[in-house]
């Protein structure tokens, strides 16, 4: 049964040059065998019949099925979950061998088609492969407990002191599933558990799964930015929950990214394996029913640093969030007559490369006009409807509905791609690079959407081109039905 896997596995493509690719079973699945017959002198045909379950990478290629060997027409041995992997392989490993034949055979194409396809695996067992790599370690807290704190009893997280919010009150948590991107905390420094106080350090990890769906979403070969910045700033979530931040105070308190700035380096790809997250709480401040929170957060990856920067939290009440007014010293750039008038208005674009229908956070573009602004390098305006029911209200978050700060960020970036097409065109094997790597940019958030609002906008006045690197920079605001909520400066799109 298993040279028949082989055998099928060969034709899609997955041919190995190196002798320290070996196979071996995929770990943690457990299988099971049942014999109820036997191949005697008598038999005249045996046959194998393999199902196939599962078939991936995580990073190295995987396959997970089921098998029934028949003795004449008779099943008499039945796997369940038999598996192989090539350990020593990655999905670039097997591509690179293909692209260096001069003939692109079926099979290449076959194999081509097979690393898109859409990987079952359930997030804990995908973890797996990705925890191979050398930034992994074991964990002090695991990703059971991180996601009871997500969407779980806060107790099975952190013990009896949060007992009280697993059904009498209500905490602040961390974005749940699709959105959680924080698979185990591995070292916690310098702080000690429910003592609030400034120096603690901790390092974070997350396992990333080759065919997560915000690859497909994106539609660019690399991660979106919304992910890698939530993927910095939820350990900053975890530290403020592990030190006790919830019971300064008698009123349950919602928990509100405030701003930052940072710097991307490395683009983020799906063969990266474990991302690893430093933080450190820098300061701490309690006024007036508020906490404040500073951290100095740093991503990294095998590759080097990836991301890097500093960010500040808040914890407020319910009744603090809705008096909120938004950015008080905003000054929008108001739209001339001139820029309405030569604008152009249209939906927002549905194909690469622009996102898909899950990652899409603007609807259509309401004033796209390409001379326009103060400066007359152009000036775009997009508009989305709020949807209840949207899938990010439930993962974000659990008991607190709310647009993530993120994916705000994110429909501003989506602006951004409208302004580099019209400019310098796009064609498939470029990427739309955003933020650009190398390049600051801030952010600041004074405000929240929540399900009852009815309409987000989003502006944005190009600052500079750069044509030779096809590089541009703008800032701008998002506004929901008239406040103006968020701040960007300095945002970036490079064409790679």
């Amino acid at each position: 049964c298993l040279h028949t896997l082989r055998v099928f596995l060969l034709r899609l493509g997955w041919v190995f040059e190196k002798a320290s690719v070996a196979p071996e079973p995929v770990t943690e699945v457990k299988s099971q065998l049942k014999c109820r017959g036997q191949v005697i002198q008598s038999t005249k045909k045996v046959t194998y019949v393999i199902s196939i379950k599962e078939l991936g990478y995580r990073p190295e290629p995987y396959a997970v099925v089921d098998a029934l060997m028949y003795s004449d027409d008779k099943a008499t041995v039945e796997i369940t979950n038999m598996s192989i992997r090539f350990t020593g392989a990655t999905k670039e490993s097997v591509q690179a061998i293909w692209d260096g034949k001069g003939q692109r055979g079926e099979a290449e194409r076959t194999s081509n088609a097979q690393l898109s396809t859409s990987n079952t695996m359930s997030r804990r067992s995908s973890n797996e492969g990705a925890k191979a790599d050398q930034l992994a370690k074991p964990p002090i807290f695991d990703f059971e407990s991180i996601r009871a704190f997500a969407i779980g009893n806060p107790s099975d997280a952190f013990g009896d002191r949060y007992k009280v919010f697993d059904h009498e009150r209500r905490i602040a948590r961390l974005p749940g599933p699709p959105y959680q991107f924080l698979d185990r905390v591995v070292e916690i420094s310098n702080c000690e558990q429910w003592k609030l106080d400034s120096g603690g350090v901790i390092e974070a990890q997350y396992d990333m799964p080759v065919d997560e769906w915000y690859f497909a979403e994106n539609r660019q070969g690399d991660m979106p930015f919304s992910v890698l910045l939530e993927i910095a700033l939820q350990p900053c979530g975890w530290l403020a929950a592990y030190l006790g931040s919830a019971l300064t105070s008698e009123t349950d308190l919602r928990f509100r990214n405030l701003g930052g700035s940072a710097v991307q380096h490395l683009p983020v790809t799906a063969d990266m394996g474990v991302l690893a997250i430093d933080i450190t709480i820098t300061r701490v401040s309690n006024a007036g029913g508020m906490v404040i929170q500073n951290f100095d957060m740093t991503v990294r990856s095998s590759r080097g640093v990836v991301y890097e920067g500093d960010t500040y939290f808040g914890f407020f009440s319910a009744a603090a969030l809705a008096n909120q007014i938004g950015i008080r010293e905003a000054v929008p750039y108001a739209a001339s007559d001139e820029d309405l008038a030569s604008g152009r208005s249209f939906p927002y674009p549905a194909e690469a490369p622009y996102p898909g229908d899950m990652l899409r956070m603007i609807d259509e573009v309401a004033c796209f006009a390409p001379e326009g602004g103060p400066n007359g390098l152009g000036f775009i305006r997009g508009k989305m409807s709020v949807k209840p029911e949207a899938w990010f209200f439930k993962a974000h978050f659990y008991q607190d509905p709310v647009i993530p700060g993120s994916l705000g960020l994110e429909s501003f970036l989506q602006l951004l791609k409208v302004v580099a097409v019209e400019r310098w065109g796009w064609e498939a094997g470029q990427r739309l690079e955003t933020i650009a790597c190398g390049e600051k940019h801030e952010w600041v958030y004074r405000g929240q959407i929540i399900p009852t609002d009815k309409e987000v906008t989003v502006e944005a006045v190009i600052t500079s081109f750069d044509d030779d690197k096809k590089l541009l920079k703008a800032d701008g605001f998002l506004h929901v039905d008239g406040r103006t909520i968020y701040g960007m400066k300095e945002f970036s799109l490079r064409v790679v």
